[in-house]
């Protein structure tokens, strides 16, 4: 669904990413696990097309999607949730949703957004609850459903997740993961970046840790969670 080959791309003269190769099957979870500073924020904004890379190439469905703008990224099929949220404050939870599918109700009928809406309350029934309630005011785990909500109104390929534990209770990122497999089961395909290693490597169907930039151990998840090293350095391992 999703690979980058040999990607490298940074900031002025700081370089942030160094030869990343690596690939999100369709339907599945891949994880991208690492310290802070190590590039992950960075590798989802070169998928989404906020940062241009330096050199290396991108594929989305085999077709190559180097150098896009986001707004070209965004229509081929790519959902990025940022992290933090950055939802928009002031407005409804419900408007917040539909503005997700800004480019989808363009060119498709109405009810079919109006569906998806309804799916996403299935999905999370506290956005029902909550739809004309203004997303300032929502909880951080409320906020964190919305903005996942937000990215699944506009039908996406590929779903980037970048920290969204950050910041949560045990319970909601418990319930959040939860939500990371039914995702899955439902056919997504999820790129997921995260700092909570264990539940990170549990739900990933296919694994990476960076440092520093770069990619130093792939595998699926059980096979990262095995290894000592990874054990040692993300998941307070002897």
């Amino acid at each position: 669904m999703l690979e980058l080959a040999g990607v490298s791309a940074g900031y002025g003269r700081l370089v942030a990413l160094r030869d990343v190769s690596l690939e999100v099957p369709a339907g599945k979870v891949a994880t991208v696990i690492g310290a802070n500073g190590a590039g992950k924020t960075t590798l989802l904004r070169v998928i989404s097309g906020l940062i241009p890379p330096r050199s290396g190439r991108l594929r989305l469905n085999g077709q190559d999607i180097t150098g896009w703008p986001p707004e070209r990224v965004v229509a081929a099929g790519v959902a990025h949730v940022p992290e933090r949220r950055q939802l928009f404050g002031s407005m409804r939870v419900e408007d917040n949703l539909l503005l997700g599918a800004y480019l989808r109700l363009r060119r498709e009928r109405r009810r079919a957004v109006e569906e998806d809406l309804e799916r996403v309350y299935e999905l999370f029934p506290r956005l029902r609850e909550r739809r004309r309630q203004v997303a300032a005011t929502l909880s951080g785990g409320e906020q964190q459903m919305l903005a996942i909500g937000r990215a699944l109104m506009a039908r996406p390929q590929v779903l980037l997740l970048d920290e969204p534990s950050l910041g949560l209770a045990p319970l909601l990122v418990r319930e959040l993961f939860r939500v990371i497999r039914r995702l899955r089961e439902e056919g997504y395909t999820v790129l997921l970046v995260e700092q909570n290693a264990h539940q990170a490597l549990r739900v990933a169907d296919v694994a990476y840790v960076m440092e520093t930039g770069t990619i130093t151990l792939r595998g699926s998840g059980p096979e990262l969670l095995a290894k000592p090293e990874v054990q040692a350095a993300y998941l307070g391992g002897g």
